[in-house]
């Protein structure tokens, strides 16, 4: 018996949505991702080649669980984020039980990078850099503007939830964790409560879902964390010193200022931005990221997941507790 293969589902998939549509090729899974499959693939058309990425759920896996809002979910936020101008991929088939390839989603590829060693330090990257801050504070405005009424169902999260979802994640290593104990505590006497303003956030807005090009910012990816909430968390999240890569300089992707990412929100139309608030939401989400990386180590330890990969992220979890310990010094956010 034959096996059915990725690229055989495909091919049969577009043929029942892509009109004109010949075939596929160039069928490969890609690296990365940690919680979803992505595949890149060329759609054979009579206009000219159409390169693709297919989005999926792991093979075995169903429905979304935890903070992840669905890969259904998403590509509507997707499309709806396109239809407003934000840059985001073109969602081309949400997939059904009949294409046989499980839950997910089809979008055109885009030609980017999503490398931050790369993005920082290349020369193709040098003149779009001191201008990618101001774009991506534009970027934020336009998705925390998306009227709420058009977006899908989606969960709402509050600091509150999120500071005792921490704490239990952190009582569940069963291993002291001091400076972490130290974030919760400063977070629960900080957290400023309600905002003004309640609008989708996009939960992991930083480098590795940015598909950013020689002329600037190419395409927002990966929005399985969307929520609604603080718009402040987005602002706050692309600070955080983890995804400086090393720029620490920079306190924006490693590549701007906060002054600059305020500046491009405030321009297109986001509202005042409340530093405050972007440093509480900083903290928290130095912290978010110390605790995934201490779960990506629990796993690798405790399997079933042995790769190498989650061993390398679960001994970040240091640098993050540096990283709180000078986000809490005295001379706070000036120390970082």
């Amino acid at each position: 018996m034959v096996a059915i293969t990725t690229q055989d589902l495909l091919a049969a998939s577009i043929a029942s949505w892509c009109d004109g549509a010949t075939g596929v090729s160039e069928v490969a899974r890609l690296s990365g991702g940690a919680s979803q499959e992505t595949w890149s693939f060329d759609i054979a058309h009579p206009d000219g080649v159409i390169g693709a990425i297919l989005r999926r759920a792991p093979q075995g896996y169903g429905a979304a669980s935890g903070r992840a809002c669905g890969l259904v979910t998403e590509a509507a936020l997707i499309r709806r984020a396109h239809q407003a101008g934000v840059p985001v991929p073109v969602v081309l088939h949400v997939l059904t039980e009949a294409d046989g390839l499980g839950i997910g989603f089809i979008m055109k590829r885009i030609e980017g990078e999503t490398i931050p060693r790369k993005i920082l330090r290349d020369a193709p990257f040098a003149a779009i850099r001191p201008q990618l801050a101001r774009q991506l504070g534009g970027i934020l405005a336009g998705i925390h503007g998306l009227p709420l009424g058009q977006l899908p169902e989606l969960r709402r999260m509050t600091a509150a939830a999120e500071i005792d979802e921490l704490a239990r994640d952190i009582a569940g290593f069963n291993w002291p964790r001091p400076v972490f104990q130290l974030a919760l505590r400063w977070l629960r006497d900080h957290d400023p409560g309600a905002g003004e303003r309640l609008t989708l956030v996009h939960g992991d807005f930083r480098h590795g879902n940015l598909m950013i090009g020689p002329d600037g910012m190419r395409a927002v990816l990966d929005w399985e964390l969307a929520h609604l909430g603080d718009p402040m968390e987005d602002l706050g999240w692309i600070c955080v010193n983890s995804w400086r890569f090393g720029e620490i300089d920079h306190p924006v992707g490693g590549f701007g200022s906060r002054e600059e990412l305020f500046a491009g929100y405030e321009m297109a139309g986001g509202g005042t931005v409340d530093p405050a608030r972007v440093k509480f939401w900083e903290v928290m989400g130095t912290l978010r990221w110390g605790v995934m990386c201490c779960g990506m180590m629990q796993r690798f330890r405790d399997g079933p997941d042995h790769s190498m990969e989650r061993a390398m992220i679960g001994r970040r979890s240091s640098e993050t507790e540096i990283d709180l310990l000078r986000l809490l010094s005295p001379r706070g956010r000036d120390a970082g």
